[in-house]
């Protein structure tokens, strides 16, 4: 039995999708980021973490995915196995983590990026955020143009990366809306069942 450790409008609803498109036994523990019962259990106190039966801890969004992919391979949400493909798929969970999800930050986290507790300040921060985040969706929808999902004709986990961080893009004053492909990409993905399962845990 798969256990997923979950914060709601985190990036954990990446793992979450995935488990449901598997199908995969699995429950789900809500935590909050920030209780001390959990930073027992996850020092950092991160979410997604997750343990497979009788494994130990398990963290990182793109390990958990990947780790998934590995398990339940006949579910072909990874790549095509070729050495090209390989590197396709790893350089967009790359852009993701490494880029995308990285540009929300300053937004979502201002009192990381600031010495300064004033409003003045903090609103700066946020402010200066949304340059960086246009410039990665920006990026995306490149990478959307002309085809379904990030990897081509089928899905992938790095969809459910995608989606789950994308939808931060709303909180902006270019939302979505100001993306077509993206917008295309969310809208298709917002009606997949899994997706579907997967958000009713967001309350």
């Amino acid at each position: 039995m798969l256990t997923l450790y979950f914060a709601p409008h985190t990036c954990a609803l990446s793992v979450l999708i995935v488990l449901k498109w598997l199908d995969a036994p699995h429950k789900v523990e809500k935590v909050k980021l920030g209780d001390p019962a959990y930073q027992k259990l996850v020092p950092l106190g991160m979410v997604p973490a997750m343990t497979d039966d009788e494994s130990p801890i398990m963290t990182q969004a793109t390990a958990l995915l990947k780790y998934l992919v590995n398990k339940y391979p006949q579910a072909q949400l990874g790549s095509d196995g070729t050495l090209l493909g390989n590197y396709a798929l790893d350089e967009k969970l790359s852009f993701l983590t490494g880029d995308f999800h990285p540009a929300f930050w300053p937004f979502f986290s201002p009192k990381r990026y600031t010495v300064m507790s004033d409003e003045e300040s903090i609103t700066a921060v946020k402010t200066a955020s949304y340059a960086r985040v246009e410039r990665v969706m920006l990026e995306l929808d490149r990478q959307l143009d002309s085809t379904p999902y990030l990897l081509g004709q089928r899905r992938s986990i790095a969809d459910a990366y995608a989606f789950t961080m994308a939808r931060w893009a709303d909180y902006f004053p270019k939302t979505i809306r100001h993306y077509p492909n993206v917008h295309r990409f969310m809208q298709a993905m917002q009606t997949d069942e899994g997706v579907q399962a997967a958000l009713q845990h967001q309350a």
